[in-house]
């Protein structure tokens, strides 16, 4: 199969929106991460999106829609998901709801809940809206690789086994939705995300967040989740976690590997001339920028990210699960 990659223009965003209605599947930026998408409502077009991965059937994937409206199409809304739909969408946050009959099995790999959302980004409206179907998309890459955030991540992944790219330039988040279960109360994060979770409790009050890393520890016992080609390991977060790493850089650097550091700019400067990759200024940079860095690490053959860690809250927990996730919970 040959992949194109069309500038998301109306034309563009016009050919990839039949082509869904046709049941093909199409790769389109949102404000997270570029997603891979087929008619939600055709399990045949939702199966192509399972083979081009190589993603179990047993996970599910996530509806997108161009209107709350739609919401009410493939799910049960309760109360309290209406207020964080009024709220905080269109926006990084995901909701897992009771589905309703016409969601095929194959996206809720068999569930009676579906996760639905409304993606904050004018090219993946505009496409859905288009389509005038909800779409069901995973982050759009093989299943053993980060997410993308740019039109050319997903043809690294992917070419040959998708029709299309819809590119609409680097994804603003960088880092996927955060997911909240509404059938349980109080509500359970089951990802914590590019939504923090105070935004949320800020609308409906407490919501039960001990599990967030529990749950990527349990990731670990699939290897094929989140497998980057160089080996990563991070940080716990201490006084002096600069120096601990800068040990293990030198160690490593000894057995003969290739390291980099991964690092804010304010503590660039404690690693002397050792290889470094500036990650913004911010935690909330340095998420939006890992999965991409993680890339380019890869193709200066560097076969060792060594990952500064950060606090607790915040964006900070949601990219410590990440982190937990990458690395395979190797935690120096």
């Amino acid at each position: 199969m040959y992949t194109k990659i069309l500038e998301a223009n109306d034309e563009s965003v016009g050919i990839c929106a039949e082509m869904l209605r046709n049941g093909d599947i199409v790769a389109f930026p949102t404000e997270t991460v570029y997603g891979l998408g087929a008619n939600a409502l055709d399990g045949e077009a939702a199966q192509k999106i399972f083979e081009a991965k190589g993603r179990p059937a047993t996970n599910p994937l996530i509806i997108h829609v161009a209107d709350k409206s739609q919401i009410d199409e493939v799910a049960y809304v309760d109360e309290m998901s209406k207020k964080l739909i009024d709220a905080l969408m269109p926006g990084p946050l995901t909701l897992v709801l009771r589905k309703k009959s016409c969601v095929p099995d194959i996206v809720t790999a068999g569930n009676a809940t579906v996760a639905v959302r409304m993606p904050d980004h004018p090219v993946a409206l505009k496409l859905i809206k288009a389509a005038g179907v909800p779409v069901c998309a995973p982050s759009a890459n093989t299943s053993s690789r980060p997410s993308p955030t740019m039109a050319m991540h997903v043809y690294d992944d992917l070419c040959g086994k998708i029709p299309v790219i819809l590119d609409g330039g680097k994804c603003p988040f960088g880092m996927e939705s955060t997911v909240l279960d509404m059938t349980t109360r109080p509500p359970r994060v089951v990802r914590a995300g590019s939504i923090e979770l105070k935004q949320i409790e800020n609308v409906i009050g407490p919501v039960g967040k001990e599990t967030v890393i529990s749950d990527s520890l349990s990731m670990l016992k699939e290897p094929t989740r989140y497998v980057p080609k160089a080996e990563l390991a991070f940080s716990a977060y201490y006084d002096n976690m600069c120096s601990v790493i800068s040990s293990y850089y030198d160690r490593q650097k000894s057995l003969g590997r290739k390291p980099v550091i991964f690092c804010l700019k304010p503590n660039a400067n404690k690693y002397g001339d050792r290889r470094t990759v500036i990650m913004g200024e911010t935690i909330v940079d340095y998420a939006r920028l890992l999965f991409e860095k993680l890339r380019e690490a890869e193709k200066c053959n560097y076969d060792l990210v060594i990952a500064e860690g950060v606090p607790m809250g915040g964006i900070g927990t949601a990219l410590l699960s990440r982190l937990m996730k990458l690395s395979h919970g190797n935690v120096i």
